[in-house]
């Protein structure tokens, strides 16, 4: 069964469909069902000294993944094989791949935006970032728009895609899992510092090459690919995250506007240096454009799945 027939399937459906309102207000969504069961773990686990704190963190890594990987291994063992086979393992691939969701939320910032409304603009990017959107002006706002579009472009939609050819639906499974842990208890602070460490790292180890793959699609289908790889290579490690500063920095440089840069959260302000900081700020237009550089990512992104499947 070829692995990249499934993600490359999966991404089309995906793309088109989404995930229907309707069936997540009837059954919610994979990656909720993982939320409920990582936010169970954090309530009765998360207490005690550091040491014990990092030891339990460890053991809800385990219980988690395989709360997500043994039901997959079951069900790709018992799918039948041929064409059949790929299309049902493609729809159970479909809700782990977030495209469509993506490019929703970003446009959703997009529009008001670009019709002034800078209120509306904030509500819809509180949706997608955490820092504090009372704080952020119109520039502000199509920062964390154009940040969240590409660091997500990789979390969300490369990354998962990556380890489904590489492992299957097992290896998709587990890359959502460790994911969803990361984004829920991942954060250094005085909670989760200890108890989310082992999930954070492992992200970071699953993220090392789809985050650079992400940044390297970026900047080929690009208007100005030369630029975007400089900026790229240039200032992808100022970033925080040893990964989310390649396809920012990438985007960054392909529109020719500077992101990152200092940022005001709820209880604090980080100083991040800029990416391609000599470039103008971004505005509504270059939320567009990102928009339109996603696109075509994704329809590179496509194809080589496509290649892969035929090959």
């Amino acid at each position: 069964m070829s692995t990249a027939a499934i993600m490359a399937l999966a991404l089309a459906i995906d793309s088109v469909v989404g995930w229907p309102a309707r069936l997540f207000a009837r059954i919610g969504h994979p990656v909720t069902w993982l939320g409920a069961l990582i936010a169970a773990c954090d309530r009765h686990w998360n207490r005690g000294t550091q040491s014990q704190r990092r030891v339990m963190g460890g053991v809800t890594v385990l219980v988690v993944s395989a709360a997500a990987v043994i039901p997959a291994i079951l069900v790709q063992a018992i799918l039948p094989a041929g064409l059949w086979g790929v299309v049902l393992a493609a729809v159970l691939a479909w809700p782990l791949i977030a495209a469509r969701a993506l490019y929703d939320h970003v446009l959703a910032v997009a529009k008001p935006l670009a019709a002034e409304d800078l209120e509306g603009a904030r509500i819809a990017v509180s949706m997608i970032v955490g820092r504090d959107p009372a704080q952020l002006d119109g520039a502000g706002v199509a920062r964390a728009g154009l940040e969240s579009l590409a660091e997500n472009t990789s979390d969300g939609v490369v990354a998962p895609l990556f380890w489904g050819v590489v492992a299957g639906l097992p290896g998709l499974a587990f890359y959502k899992a460790v994911n969803t842990m990361d984004s829920m208890i991942g954060h250094r602070t005085e909670r989760h510092g200890a108890f989310g460490m082992i999930a954070a790292r492992l992200d970071d180890m699953l993220n090392l090459l789809p985050a650079r793959m992400t940044g390297l699609f970026i900047a080929l289908v690009s208007r100005r690919p030369r630029l975007a790889l400089r900026v790229m290579w240039r200032d992808a490690h100022a970033h925080r995250s040893p990964n989310a500063g390649w396809p920012e920095a990438a985007m960054a440089g392909a529109l020719g506007v500077r992101l990152s840069g200092p940022r005001v959260y709820a209880d604090h302000v980080a100083s991040e240096p800029w990416l391609n900081g000599q470039a103008p700020d971004p505005g509504a237009a270059a939320l567009h454009a990102g928009l339109a550089l996603y696109t075509r990512s994704m329809v590179l992104c496509f194809a080589l799945l496509v290649v892969l499947a035929v090959l």
